[in-house]
């Protein structure tokens, strides 16, 4: 069982945009604040009614945020 839910952060032309690795989840926000915000209600609301165990996930896992930084390469 999983004790951490998996979610990837980059920025997109307006927004920071969240996609969950470990589950079908996508959320936005303008601001990192709003986004982390977005992401546990998103993962709450997908988690809702569910068994844990079908993803493969233990009680109270917690939440990862990998973000994704551009780099500037000079040629």
């Amino acid at each position: 069982m999983k004790n951490i839910i998996q979610i990837h952060i980059y920025k997109g032309e307006k927004y920071y945009i969240a996609q969950g690795i470990d589950l079908p989840v996508v959320t936005q926000g303008k601001t990192l604040d709003e986004l982390a915000h977005n992401i546990k209600e998103a993962v709450e609301l997908q988690l809702e009614g569910e068994n844990l165990a079908d993803f493969d996930l233990a009680l109270k896992p917690s939440i990862l945020l990998n973000f994704e930084l551009g780099t500037a390469v000079y040629a």
